[in-house]
């Protein structure tokens, strides 16, 4: 099978084919137009001559005469020669030849139709004469005032349709020259654009451009990673639908990246983060990792953003650490539970039995797992949390209480295990041993309301009105899984409509108030 025609020569031959049909066609219009330019010239010559015969006086007096013609055909012959026509014939009013240029023709009678100028019109056309087919005009000869005189005959002047054709065809070469040349320069025109399309499209063809399109969008639509590609305009050209699913925003394409995407995201996306940074997109936990918009000079070029889920990872880290927690709880109930026995066996050694039968009586029922009358309220997985972080706080020796009052409904479980655990998490950070942490959670007909404060040093001032916003953190700066925990705390009550605060705490820290409106559709 023979090779295809490569792209080069499909172009090249297409745009030197519409250039010469478009000079073909400007070539035909050219020719049609300088035809009729020359014909309306002629027509105006001879109409001019016409009507200047036909109101000489002379002529019409020749008519009184026995020999008209005597005095008319050299006066015919004169003008004819001086406006380079073919004839001039003066008739009589039974259409009698007074001139011609062939004088053997005088006193015949016109081989045309002379009516028209006999009855007053002015007449233009092309007519087969004595002398062949020529273009010709033909008025009314009067006597008397002007045209409101008798007729008494007409005047015919003519050109031959062949000098018209030679008059045309003097002026070809030049015009055939000015369209050759044309062409020439649209051929060669032709190629150059031609050239600059192949190094615009890398010399590719169209199959391997078709199937480059097509791996593209098999690649982009089948990734779980989400991509976005930015132009040095700041504007998204592409993204796939894994970056829509992502970022829960509409279709990207054409918007500028700065009006939807969120501040995080935008500032990796600006300044490049190749290793990748933990940020949000709504409640959504994502690594984003990014090119820049800007080379090393500063000059914008555009970049691309990578997206990667976090979620599953973001929470199973969670589950292993509550997991963890309660490891750490079971662990220090054991220890404890075995520091007991230690003192019961010592004072029975002794022979203490009422002061081990005392001791025994002061143990606390339930071990450091218990949160007393709170559990009820809080529901199994909450009162499970929070008694893993007890028995957490009490190994990092911090007094941490927990109170509860009303019961929290089953349908906010789970974002109470976000909110409570990200919050008593910062306060672990915060606090030392010997400080004191509080949580309270008080579940109302109408709202929720969640505080945890604690004894540590509180927030800075000049972060306070910064700390839930994703990214800003109190701890390590340069930890890129930082600045997570408040802004989701901050999402979550928004997504239902309630708020948290920072405020100071009684115990001397920081004191973090939810508040979550209870819906009346939600039991």
């Amino acid at each position: 099978m023979p090779r295809a025609m490569s792209l080069r020569w499909q172009l090249l031959l297409l745009q030197a084919a519409i250039v010469c049909v478009v000079i073909v066609i400007a070539g035909v219009v050219a020719v049609t137009l300088q035809e009729r330019s020359i014909r309306d010239s002629y027509r105006d010559r001879m109409v001019g001559v016409a009507f200047s015969i036909s109101r000489l006086p002379t002529i019409a007096e020749a008519f009184d005469t026995d020999e008209p013609s005597e005095v008319i055909q050299p006066l015919a012959e004169v003008l004819r020669e001086a406006s380079e026509l073919t004839y001039v014939v003066v008739t009589d009013a039974d259409g009698i030849r007074y001139s011609h240029p062939n004088p053997d023709r005088i006193g015949e009678a016109v081989s045309t139709d002379p009516s028209a100028p006999l009855s007053g019109e002015v007449w233009s056309g092309t007519e087969t004469g004595t002398l062949g087919e020529s273009y010709r005009v033909k008025v009314p000869l009067y006597v008397g005032a002007g045209d409101e005189g008798r007729i008494i005959g007409s005047v015919s002047v003519g050109v031959l349709e062949s000098e018209l054709a030679a008059q045309v065809q003097s002026r070809l070469p030049w015009l055939l020259l000015a369209l050759g040349g044309s062409a020439v320069v649209g051929v060669f025109g032709a190629a150059a654009v031609t050239s600059l399309i192949r190094r615009r499209i890398l010399g590719l063809e169209p199959e391997q451009i078709a199937e480059l399109v097509a791996e593209r969008e098999t690649m982009l639509h089948r990734l779980s990673e989400g991509v976005l590609r930015i132009d040095r305009d700041g504007v998204i050209a592409s993204a796939n639908d894994a970056a829509v699913q992502l970022l829960g925003a509409g279709p990207l394409v054409g918007e500028r990246a700065g009006d939807v995407l969120e501040g995080p995201i935008l500032e990796v996306l600006t300044r490049g983060e190749r290793e990748g940074r933990l940020v949000l997109a709504g409640e959504r936990p994502l690594i984003a990792r990014a090119t820049g918009l800007h080379d090393d000079d500063g000059r914008p070029v555009g970049g691309t953003l990578l997206l990667r889920d976090h979620t599953e990872l973001h929470n199973a880290v969670r589950e292993t650490d509550g997991q963890q927690s309660l490891t750490e709880g079971l662990r220090a109930q054991a220890h404890e539970f075995a520091n007991s026995m230690h003192v019961v066996s010592g004072l029975l050694e002794f022979g203490a039995w009422d002061d081990a039968r005392e001791f025994i009586a002061r143990m606390q029922p339930g071990g450091a797992l218990d949160l007393g009358p709170a559990a009820d309220r809080l529901g199994t997985e909450l009162s499970a949390l929070l008694s893993a972080k007890s028995a957490r706080a009490r190994e990092l020796g911090i007094r941490m209480t927990v109170e509860a009052t009303g019961v929290v409904p089953a349908a906010y479980t789970g974002d109470m295990v976000t909110l409570l655990g990200n919050l008593v998490d910062n306060a672990f950070d915060a606090c030392g041993a010997e400080d004191a942490l509080a949580v309270t959670v008080h579940a109302g007909p109408t709202a929720i309301e969640v505080v945890v404060e604690d004894s540590g040093p509180g927030v800075d001032p000049a972060l306070a009105e910064h700390v839930f916003e994703a990214g800003v953190s109190t701890k390590d700066p340069r930890a890129r899984t930082r600045g997570v925990g408040l802004a989701l705390v901050r999402r979550i009550s928004r997504r239902h409509a309630g708020s948290v605060a920072l405020g100071r705490s009684a115990l001397g820290g920081a004191r973090f108030t939810v508040r979550l409106p209870v819906r009346e559709t939600v039991s």
